[in-house]
Formats: C-alpha cells, sequence, structure tokens
C-alpha cells in the first residue's frame, strides 16, 4: 500500500511540474508572438524564457499553431464566462450585441495587433491544427442564443436565423477590427456596423 502511495504521489508531482512547464511554455510564447507575430517568433527565445530546452517546447507544442490553438480555446472560454453572465440581465439585443464588440476588443487590447491578427487567421484557417476538444465557438453559439431570445420576443424579424447572424455578425466584426486598428474613424465605423447589423434582421 505504501508503495502505491508513494507511485501516485511521484506521478502527481510529475504531473504538477509538466502543467508547470506546459504554463510557462505559453507565456513565453504568447510574449514572443506579441513582440514578432506567430510566423516570425523565434522558439529559441521561447525556450530560452521559460528556462527549459529546446526540445521542451515541441513535447509540449507540436507546432507554433497549437500554442495559438491552446490560447483560442482559453481566450474562448473567458469571453463565454463572461458574456454568458452579462446575458442573465435579460438586457435588450443592442445592448447584447454591443458587449459582444467590447468582449471581442478586449481581446485585441489584451493580445495587441499583432498577436490578435494571428489568432483571427488561425482561428478561420482551413489548415488550423485538429483541436483535441470541441471545435465549436462558443461565443457564436451564445450569440445566436440572445438574436433567438429577441426573435421570440418579436424585436427580430421572424424569419431571422439566430446562428447565421451571428455568424455573420461576428465574422464582420472581426474583420472590421483587423482592418482598421487604431484608425480614428474606428468607433464611428463600429456604430455603424452594429446599428446596419440590428437593421437587418428587422
Amino acid at each position: 500500500m505504501a508503495v502505491a502511495n508513494r507511485t501516485a504521489d511521484a506521478k502527481t508531482t510529475r504531473d504538477a511540474k509538466r502543467l508547470q512547464t506546459r504554463e510557462r511554455l505559453m507565456g513565453a510564447a504568447v510574449a514572443e508572438f506579441k513582440r514578432a507575430g506567430m510566423a516570425d517568433a523565434d522558439v529559441g527565445a521561447i525556450v530560452g524564457a521559460a528556462g527549459v530546452a529546446h526540445g521542451t517546447f515541441f513535447f509540449h507544442f507540436p507546432t507554433k499553431e497549437h500554442v495559438l490553438l491552446e490560447l483560442e480555446r482559453r481566450e474562448e472560454d473567458r469571453i463565454a464566462k463572461r458574456f454568458a453572465q452579462f446575458a442573465k440581465s435579460d438586457a435588450d439585443l443592442p445592448s447584447t450585441l454591443r458587449e459582444a464588440v467590447d468582449l471581442v476588443m478586449g481581446l485585441e487590447r489584451r493580445l495587441g495587433v499583432l498577436l490578435f491578427k494571428d489568432f483571427l487567421a488561425l482561428h478561420f484557417s482551413p489548415t488550423r491544427p485538429p483541436a483535441e476538444e470541441s471545435d465549436d465557438h462558443p461565443l457564436i453559439v451564445l450569440v445566436a442564443a440572445e438574436i433567438e431570445k429577441a426573435r421570440a420576443r418579436g424585436d427580430t424579424a421572424s424569419d431571422v436565423t439566430p446562428m447565421n447572424s451571428a455568424i455573420y455578425f461576428l465574422l464582420g466584426l472581426y474583420a472590421l477590427l483587423i482592418t482598421t486598428d487604431d484608425s480614428p474613424a474606428r468607433t464611428g465605423l463600429i456604430d455603424d456596423y452594429l446599428a446596419r447589423t440590428l437593421r437587418s434582421m428587422r
């Protein structure tokens, strides 16, 4: 029994160390991606910052794209939780779509311009690595659910397709953000985009 307990303890310690190493690599990789963009990111700089051997990176992440895939999962979960919390307030559709915009723009600020563009490029890439978990995009699903609620209240046309509308809305938002960067006209463009999106559903 004592041997079994020692073996279990050793496995737990190894797993904890492996997780710590993965988190250090993740943090170092994200910092390097913010600095240089994913394509030009230096794996040597990443492992140096994380304090591990070169091969350790590829043990945890087969490619640099796999780092982005992990970041995507974490950030989508974070945004989805915040959006779901907001949705409990039963706000109207304009406020709900504005919240989605604010959350995505918050992501852009956290990641920085280079990494945000890489993040979205991978998000829609036909060659993205397969995800270990579901490849659904939770924010799209949640926005669609809010559009469905608005349709049930009579706030949109009865023939609106919530999932399609959510996809069109978020795709358009992503495109607008990555093409305007810090343009002075950006705020007005986003307001106009929201107004046109809402009109398209009436």
